[in-house]
């Protein structure tokens, strides 16, 4: 199996689930729970990526 690259070039927009917990300063449960409330699970073979927009747009619907 290759190793992930990581080669950040402009706007992401999909990060795994470690990226997603560094994005919302939160654990891995945490994480998962907001990005699958969100709608933003992008599911490639066995590899889950979060959409950001998608989870971008819910906290701001759910912030006071």
């Amino acid at each position: 199996m290759r190793k992930t690259t990581k080669g950040r070039t402009g706007q992401v927009i999909a990060v795994d689930t470690t990226e997603l917990m560094n994005m919302l300063n939160a654990g891995r449960k945490s994480a998962t729970d907001i990005g699958m409330a969100a709608g933003a699970k992008l599911q490639i073979g066995r590899r889950v990526l979060w959409n950001v927009k998608k989870v971008q747009q819910y906290l701001d619907e759910i912030s006071e």
